[in-house]
């Protein structure tokens, strides 16, 4: 059994978190599956056990449709924290089948190919609208003016979400997002728990609101779909749209700033892109690999397993590290390089099995227009001062990124 006691992976440590990829190379050197003490965690670092365990299903995102949390070794949360988990258990993510199934079937209506290409025309129109602001201001931060609106206002739009409503929607979804990090502070789970009593209260008073006034949204077709015999609770519902909400932009969001800030580190490969926008299907791929918005993902062990020798027991955690997957040697050439003309790129930046995202041609849809959007509107965007990056490991992303023309 291999141990992280000596090496560079350290979450919380400032260095670590401005560049992880040098740790995770001493990972995937160290073996196949590592323990961590201070998480009590195994963590994967090679993309081909990663793949495979996103598709086990003796792993499991819960366990409490098999085990209670006695049965399974593990301490119930504390009592304080319920409108968190009460709201975080019931979306899908966090649901095994069958209700799993369930509920992605009826959500699967509304991100079927032809709708999302239906989108196509009103995402482009919102992304040079944004940057068309940039750039009469000059410049200004382009996680605020183009990366966080253009994937919120998608989202929202298609849930329903009247555009008056949306200003606090942003900063709920952080809140609750806080939550995933390891190890969360106190402070982090107060502001989890007010950010989930918040929005389940707005939510509740929509869905009572489309129950009497149905419209052509997402919300509305749940509903609908409700009536129509397939159950669906309002928890459900709301858990539902949350989860819609926050990973329809988180991963979005810090995608763009992510892959605009190797850009500019990388200015061959920017020239090269401003030479040729038809390279951006592939930009869009290799960003996302190259500095991964979401680093890792968790799963329980509901049925022992053996990784490379070693039995890892039931109610254990594993960590599934998708950042270290992106860049191991045995798949990608030279991983540590960003090469926009990359054609095998199987990263796993969207997971994959029945967790896979389902919102991820959405998702390309938007990054593929706010990059072509500043690309032709913005061609001499420049840098103006040096990134500032969050204090997160799970969920990557920046500060800000504060740009000039």
């Amino acid at each position: 059994m291999a141990v992280a006691d000596d090496l560079r992976f350290d979450p919380w440590d400032p260095a670590f978190l401005a560049d992880p990829y040098p740790a995770y190379a001493e990972l995937r050197e160290r073996g196949r599956v590592i323990h961590y003490a201070p998480t009590d965690q195994w963590l994967v670092p090679h993309h081909a056990d990663v793949s495979a365990l996103l598709r086990d299903r003796r792993l499991g995102r819960t366990y409490q449709h098999r085990f209670s949390h006695e049965d399974f070794g593990r301490t119930a949360p504390p009592a304080a924290h319920e409108p968190f988990h009460t709201l975080n258990d019931h979306g899908m993510l966090d649901l095994e089948p069958p209700d799993h199934t369930r509920i992605r079937r009826l959500v699967s209506k509304a991100f079927t190919p032809r709708t999302v290409e239906q989108l196509k025309p009103y995402v482009r129109q919102l992304a040079e609208e944004l940057v068309d602001r940039l750039v009469e201001a000059g410049g200004g931060d382009l996680l605020s003016e183009v990366a966080e609106p253009l994937p919120v206002a998608v989202i929202a739009e298609m849930l329903g979400i009247p555009e008056a409503d949306r200003a606090p929607l942003r900063p709920w979804s952080a809140d609750i997002c806080g939550m995933y990090e390891l190890n969360p502070s106190q402070e982090t789970a107060t502001k989890a728990v007010r950010a989930s009593v918040e929005f389940s209260e707005y939510l509740r008073e929509l869905i009572a609101a489309r129950r009497k006034e149905p419209g052509d949204d997402l919300i509305s077709g749940l509903i609908a779909a409700h009536d129509e015999g397939d159950r669906l609770t309002e928890q459900e519902m709301i858990s539902t749209a949350v989860l819609l909400l926050n990973a329809g932009h988180e991963a979005t969001v810090n995608a763009t700033v992510n892959g605009w800030s190797a850009l500019f580190r990388h200015p061959e490969q920017l020239a090269a892109l401003r030479a040729d926008h038809t390279l951006v299907p592939a930009a869009v791929e290799e960003l996302m690999r190259y500095d991964t918005p979401l680093q890792l993902f968790e799963r329980w062990v509901l049925d022992e397993i053996e990784i490379d020798g070693t039995t890892i027991p039931r109610g254990a955690e594993v960590a599934l590290l998708f950042g270290s997957a992106n860049h191991d040697p045995e798949v990608f050439e030279h991983p540590e390089l960003l090469d926009l003309t990359r054609t095998e790129n199987p990263h796993i930046s969207f997971s994959a099995g029945i967790h896979y995202c389902i919102g991820a041609p959405l998702a390309r849809i938007e990054l593929a227009a706010s990059m072509t959007a500043l690309l032709e509107r913005a061609p001499t965007l420049t840098l103006a001062a040096e990134p500032r990056r969050k204090p997160n490991f799970v969920i990557r992303g920046l500060e800000g990124l504060t740009v000039t023309l």
